[in-house]
Parts: structure tokens; C-alpha cells; sequence
């Protein structure tokens, strides 16, 4: 199915390489008119990498987010984000809108909002996910091939200028240049970060005491203004119930156990939290 995806909307690809338009061979291979080549893999996403890239986000850990994602952890966010596009989006007068998901990991979060959107809206609703991750990627094609998956670098973002109505950028590194690049005229970008008491029981557990035990996102919300229009901003705030194997799994997704001592990591296991708090904000912008 994402091979067919990508055959129907073809005119969204450029060359990372040379920028030139691509086309679709024998639902194999996209080539450039200087032949440049990707190839399209078993269950069809495309590997737009020029290098190798080494990232702390492995198979462990985003098989753990999908375990993570399809429990509902993340349900009250998807459905804001998926209201503040019916909300800007659904009255526009077009058939299709293209949303990009730039840094989507496995690929829950996309999957969820289109069919979300597709539930409620006239408007048909795609999705292109881009992640560095080949193992996040790999995860995305296998488990929600109706979408188009792709590795690469938010730095060089293979698509064409003016193309998305939505980007998305969840919980993940943003490139401002290339989303103002790709996105549309009448497009809005939607960046979801971590609130300040955002899983404030692990961080506590993990850095009490310490610097890293509080956390403000308030560099990012300014970054954010200095390069779009913000028109929506909303903090995102409630509870989860735990059990021991879903504790497990939370704390192999959230990055904050990559700079955790074992020990510390084991004790939040041996300790057990019946609750965590989910704190997000929502911003929502449009360009300058």
C-alpha cells in the first residue's frame, strides 16, 4: 500500500542530492534525472540517508512507544492535535491535504491523527512520516503501511517546497528552515513538547536532587515564535495509571533513562508508581 502511496503522490518528492523531481520505477526505486537512487524497501518505506546515522533511539525503545502509544498514553494529545487541524484546515477548499509528520519515530502519532481526521473530515487526509531512526521507520511500514515512511534528516528534508497544509513535529527536534520551506501558504505547523511536570515521578526518581530535576520548555516556546506566528498555545495535563509492565515499558520509551545510572533505573522498578503525570504544550503556528 505505501508503495501505491507514494506512486500517487509522487510530485511531493525531490532529490536529497540535487533537489531535482523523482519518479517511481517498478514500484522499486526512485530515481532523479541525474539518476540518483533510492530504493524502496520490502514493506515500503525509503531510505533518504546519504550516511549512516548513530541515535539512541533503538528497536528497544520504539518497540516500547508502540506498546506505549497503542495503550492510549498519548490519546488526549493525538485528539488536541487533531482538533486544532479540523479546526484551521478542514475549511479549506481542497479534496486532499497532505500532512508531514518530521521526526515521527514509529509512527504511532501520525497514524493516529489521520485516522482521526479522516473519521470527521470531508477532506481526505494523507501522511508522510520522516524520522532519522531506520529502526523507528522499519516499525512505521510494518505496523501502518497506508502511510508513507521514509528515513532522513530534517536538515535536508526530500520534498518539494509548499507542499504540506500540516507538519507535525511531536516531541522531537525541529528545523524551522525546512519547515517553512516545505510547508504551504495557508499550512500551520503543530509542535507538541514536554510541559514542566512532565513525568515529574521518573524525573524525580531518576535526578532528584540535581539540575535535571526541573525542567522548563520555555527556550523552545521562544524559538518557536521566532519562526512562526504562533496562533494557538495550549498545555496539555492529566494522569496515567500504571501497572508494573507498562511502568516497564514507559521507562525504556522516555529519554530521561538514557543518562540514568542503573541503579537508579532499577529502583524506579523495584519502587513502582501507581501514576504518572502527562504534561505537554501545544503549540500551533502559522508562517511569519
Amino acid at each position: 500500500m505505501s508503495k501505491n502511496k507514494i506512486q500517487e503522490n509522487i510530485e511531493l518528492f525531490k532529490c536529497p542530492i540535487c533537489g531535482n523531481k523523482m519518479d517511481l520505477y517498478n514500484l522499486k526505486s526512485l530515481i532523479c534525472s541525474k539518476n540518483h537512487c533510492f530504493d524502496l524497501s520490502k514493506t515500503g518505506y525509503v531510505n533518504f540517508l546519504l550516511n549512516s546515522v548513530k541515535t539512541q533511539y533503538d528497536k528497544e525503545m520504539l518497540k516500547s512507544r508502540n506498546i506505549v502509544c497503542k495503550n492510549s498514553f498519548f490519546e488526549p494529545m493525538v485528539e488536541q492535535v487533531s482538533e486544532i487541524i479540523l479546526r484551521y484546515i478542514s475549511n479549506v477548499s481542497c479534496k486532499k491535504s497532505m500532512i508531514l509528520d518530521a521526526g515521527c519515530g514509529e509512527g504511532s502519532h501520525l497514524n493516529q491523527v489521520i485516522n482521526k481526521l479522516n473519521d470527521k473530515s470531508r477532506i481526505k487526509f494523507d501522511g508522510i512520516g520522516i524520522d532519522i531512526s531506520k529502526e523507528g521507520i522499519k516499525i512505521a511500514s510494518k505496523e501502518y503501511p497506508d502511510n508513507i515512511w521514509c528515513v532522513g534528516d530534517l536538515a535536508k528534508i526530500p520534498f518539494m517546497n509548499k507542499k504540506f497544509d500540516v507538519i507535525l513535529n511531536i516531541l522531537s527536534p525541529s528545523n524551522y528552515s525546512e519547515f517553512n520551506r516545505t510547508i504551504s501558504d495557508r499550512g500551520i505547523l503543530i509542535k507538541v513538547v514536554p510541559g514542566s511536570s512532565h513525568l515529574k515521578e521518573l524525573r524525580g526518581l531518576f535526578y532528584g536532587k540535581t539540575d535535571k530535576q526541573e525542567y522548563s520548555n520555555e527556550k523552545v516556546l521562544r524559538h518557536f515564535n521566532n519562526n512562526f506566528h504562533m496562533i494557538h498555545e495550549q498545555q496539555i495535563l492529566y494522569t496515567v495509571e500504571l501497572d508494573k509492565e507498562y511502568l516497564e515499558r514507559l521507562i525504556k520509551m522516555t529519554p530521561l533513562s538514557w543518562n540514568a545510572s542503573k541503579d537508579k533505573i532499577q529502583r524506579a522498578f523495584n519502587i513502582g508508581l501507581e501514576n504518572i503525570t502527562v504534561d505537554f504544550t501545544v503549540m500551533c503556528g502559522k508562517k511569519n
